[in-house]
């Protein structure tokens, strides 16, 4: 049986996020999430797209000669033929990130794979989807994400940088702003006052682009 995805685009741009911010990356964006994040920005990604096979999937991401890959969503991980086309993509020889929710099982990832996985805090309407049961699978290639809506989010989020030990777990903790509810210079103070070791992130792709189509 054919393996197939519904994708909602696949675009070159610079990865404005995570440890590989500002490095020309091929977007894979699959269609379709399980939660509603109050500050989603990809809520076009929720429905519709375009059923692909792999075959054409990566045959689309070839032609572009990237050295980074990023299978983004909507809610990757809501797919299952999302597990096949990541090992596809690592065995074609690229580097891989797969940016996901934390609300679904990250165990099948394949683990060359750098997996940002993104903790909700209370800000985003869905910290109750959380499943702290990724945590105990991060390994230093991964990254863990928080998006920060409040000096309310912030405390929460050190509470739970310091109680899994985030950043001894995974390779990177990152911590943005949320864009129009928390300015950057202050959680950049926030962090600096505190002296965590976590990664101030901000939207590179938005400061450029402004959020236009294909960026």
């Amino acid at each position: 049986m054919l393996e197939t995805l519904r994708i909602t685009e696949i675009f070159y741009s610079l990865q404005g996020e995570t440890r590989t911010a500002g490095l020309p990356t091929v977007f894979v964006r699959l269609t379709g999430c399980p939660l509603r994040c109050q500050y989603c920005d990809t809520a076009y990604a929720f429905s519709g797209g375009e059923i692909q096979s792999l075959d054409e999937i990566l045959a689309k991401v070839a032609a572009y000669k990237p050295r980074h890959v990023c299978v983004t969503g909507g809610e990757p991980l809501a797919q299952p033929n999302c597990i096949p086309l990541l090992q596809r993509l690592c065995d074609a020889g690229y580097a891989v990130s797969l940016e996901t929710s934390g609300a679904l099982d990250i165990a099948a990832v394949d683990p060359r794979v750098s997996r940002v996985v993104d903790l909700k805090t209370p800000g985003s309407h869905e910290v109750a989807r959380n499943r702290y049961e990724n945590i105990g699978l991060l390994t230093s290639n991964d990254q863990v994400k928080f998006v920060i809506c409040s000096r309310a989010d912030y405390d929460w989020a050190v509470s739970k940088l310091i109680e899994y030990r985030l950043d001894q777990r995974a390779g990177e903790v990152l911590f943005s702003p949320s864009q129009h509810e928390l300015k950057a210079r202050d959680l950049a103070e926030w962090i600096i006052a505190d002296n965590l070791p976590v990664r101030l992130q901000l939207q590179l792709h938005k400061i450029l682009w402004n959020d236009e189509p294909g960026h």
